[in-house]
């Protein structure tokens, strides 16, 4: 399984609990020599002002516990 395949089936995991919320994630990009994962938030998720903490203590810790390749996730 590549990273980006692992990065996916992380954030199929993490799905239910933002679109419960009216809101999802898409990924964007993975920078594999950097290691740093572009998302993007959308819905409800976009707008929401916690959007930097779901991303970082949500989504980046769970991703990097998964995939420790991942130094870094960013919402674009």
């Amino acid at each position: 399984m590549t990273i980006v395949e692992k990065i996916e089936d992380t954030l199929d995991a993490i799905r239910p609990a933002l679109r419960g919320d009216g809101g999802d994630v898409e990924f964007v990009a993975y920078d594999d020599a950097q290691g740093v994962v572009q998302l993007r938030l959308v819905g409800a998720c976009s707008s929401c002002p916690i959007s930097t903490l779901t991303v970082k203590q949500g989504i980046e810790r769970r991703i990097k516990q998964v995939i420790p390749e991942v130094r870094e996730v960013q919402a674009v």
